[in-house]
């Protein structure tokens, strides 16, 4: 039996989501700009995606522009809204998402200052210390919403709100948060958001940036009419009506799915405080996804337990990245004030749809042993 906790990294396709998916493959193929009849059966369904986006998140249909996954909106986002303009300034912060930091260090080559205000030891921010770092010519904050590493919750609606009272733009990559906690445009007071599809059961290869009213910039992808202009090519019409589905049945069971995977995170914690000495969780234990569990065990080599996880049919992920076949420390657990020797030996836990009692149990039942090996390992 494998056991797959690693639902931050991707999800599983959701049946329903396959289905209507499987179905626009073979009915509808149509090119959606098409003004015959196959090609508006395919408009159909791009307009229903883009209604059920909005609906989940409280925005308008209008406001919903379609990519091929949140690093393409990501990249929109940031260099669509800056680039039109003279350079000026940026504030983000120091965990954020690499397709949130690669173009924010291509806008400082081009003469962009950017301010990247760290967290604390909880891995959260200080929404004044934000609003302190703008300055005048600052043109953007930026800030990821849930961490994918240590699940952490920003506080967005403070963030947005103070950004907002000095007129800035307020961008936040939300691809974590969508689907597993209540993300509402209506209380958070946003410019942009940037969503994927395949962190919650959709399909990968779809996302969107969600762009509120008033807010201009300029297409990253030229070429078409497509999207209101705003973004050239053929739309994924089959992998567009995935991401709808799967915002509709986020909308319907969000409370449900809080719920049931903070109880086997919780589950999965408290057996594994329980059985594993010198062990202790990343980031906050209270601003925090209901699925995701960042944890530090002591003296030992995480690439070595993760391999010998997976060897014993369990999926989790390194609280680090492999660079040039060697092992860096995760940049956000340092950012935490983890030393990199305490970053290399964190694992990432992410439950989600599909992931029961009886798999948290098979985990609990192999990994103390492991982890021992692990360490003896590390030791020799």
């Amino acid at each position: 039996m494998r056991v797959y906790l690693d639902h931050n990294a991707t999800t599983p396709v959701r049946p329903e989501v396959a289905e209507a998916m499987g179905r626009v493959l073979r009915e509808c193929f149509g090119n959606p700009s098409s003004v015959h009849e196959e090609g508006q059966a395919a408009r159909a369904v791009l307009d229903a995606a883009r209604e059920r986006v909005a609906s989940l998140l409280n925005a308008l249909p209008s406001e919903v522009l379609f990519t091929g996954g949140a690093t393409e909106a990501n990249n929109t986002a940031l260099l669509g809204v800056l680039r039109a303009g003279d350079p000026g300034h940026v504030v983000t912060s120091n965990v954020e998402h690499p397709s949130v930091d690669a173009p924010l260090v291509e806008l400082e080559r081009a003469g962009w200052r950017v301010t990247r205000v760290p967290v604390n030891g909880e891995g959260l921010l200080d929404p004044e210390r934000v609003a302190g770092a703008i300055e005048d010519d600052t043109r953007l904050v930026t800030v990821i919403w849930a961490n994918n590493e240590t699940g952490v919750v920003q506080p967005m609606a403070r963030i947005a709100e103070l950004a907002r009272e000095r007129g800035i733009r307020v961008h936040a990559d939300a691809t974590q948060a969508v689907g597993k906690i209540p993300v509402d445009l209506a209380r958070v007071p946003l410019d942009a958001l940037s969503l994927s599809a395949h962190k919650f059961g959709g399909p990968k290869g779809s996302g969107c940036l969600v762009v509120r009213q008033g807010l201009d910039f300029a297409p990253l992808l030229h070429g078409g009419p497509q999207e209101r202009r705003q973004r050239g090519g053929t739309e994924n019409v089959a992998g567009l009506c995935g991401l709808g589905v799967a915002c509709e049945l986020a909308e319907r069971e969000l409370p449900d799915r809080m719920h049931r995977w903070g109880w086997l995170r919780d589950r999965l914690w408290e057996g594994i405080a329980s059985k594993v000495e010198g062990v202790r969780r990343n980031g906050s234990t209270v601003d925090v996804l209901p699925n995701t569990l960042n944890l530090e065990f002591r003296d030992t080599p995480g690439e070595v337990l993760l391999q010998a996880l997976d060897l014993e049919g369990v999926a989790v992920s390194a609280g680090a990245a492999c660079a040039s076949g060697s092992i860096e420390p995760s940049p956000v657990l340092v950012a935490l004030g983890r030393t990199p020797e305490q970053a290399r030996g964190s694992l990432r836990l992410s439950v989600g749809y599909g992931v029961d009692e009886g798999q948290i149990d098979r985990v609990l039942s192999v990994l103390p042993d492991l982890v021992a090996r692990a360490r003896a390992a590390g030791a020799a």
